[in-house]
């Protein structure tokens, strides 16, 4: 049981699949979902400080680098300016907005890419975890749900 608590936790700390991954693996596995729910958002939420903290510093860094340059600075632009699009759009609701776009359960809008957002834009760092957290939450019913209906990944694997 421990070691699928662990698969778990694991497959929600990797970029991209994340908590959306893992809840329907979870509940293929046929584990308790409370337990696996808390496992799944701690994982999911555990490179958040990191990423808001050290992922703007490293694209700064190596935006002027030969190899990895233009990659870091098309990453630093295409941030800058969709945070900016999206602070236009949402106004003083930004958090809301960032809350949602972590919550919708779609490739490209999780955990990673909002906290990463969220450093681009200078936002403030607890308000940011918390609509990452609260987005991260929301994200993690909608699977649940998707997952009991027979809509997740694991099913459509396990058949």
């Amino acid at each position: 049981m421990l070691t699928k608590y662990l698969i778990i936790f694991f497959i929600s700390m990797v970029p991209l699949v994340e908590l959306r991954g893992a809840i329907p693996v979870a509940v293929g596995f046929g584990l308790p979902i409370l337990p696996a729910f808390v496992v799944c958002v701690i994982g999911n939420m555990l490179p958040v400080p990191v990423i808001f903290f050290f992922a703007r510093k490293v694209l700064l860094w190596g935006k002027d680098k030969p190899v990895i340059g233009r990659f870091f600075t098309f990453c630093l632009e295409k941030g800058e300016k969709g945070g900016r699009k999206l602070e236009a759009k949402a106004g003083h609701g930004l958090y809301i907005a960032l809350l949602l776009f972590v919550g919708i359960p779609l490739p490209g809008t999780g955990a990673w890419t909002g906290t990463l957002a969220a450093s681009i834009l200078d936002m403030e760092f607890k308000k940011s975890v918390i609509a990452v957290i609260s987005g991260v939450v929301l994200a993690g019913i909608i699977m649940y749900v998707l997952a009991r209906l027979g809509f997740g990944a694991y099913g459509a694997i396990a058949g």
